[in-house]
């Protein structure tokens, strides 16, 4: 059972990749929307704070 729930979950976030991949170079209208959804709960799985830019964030490098 819990190798189906995460076969589930694993092809809907590589299907909301390929949207915003596809989003990005110009799709149709759901294909946004997906993007945009993709995105957005990318956001809230991160959490407050961890936008990686910043500082502090892993974004930032001393080299």
């Amino acid at each position: 059972m819990a190798v189906a729930v995460l076969s589930g979950v694993l092809v809907l976030v590589v299907g909301g990749c390929v949207c915003v991949v596809w989003a990005a170079r110009g799709g149709p209208r759901w294909v946004r929307g997906v993007a945009a959804a993709t995105l957005s709960v990318g956001e809230l799985v991160r959490g407050p704070g961890n936008s990686g830019r910043g500082p502090g964030g892993r974004g930032d490098s001393d080299d």
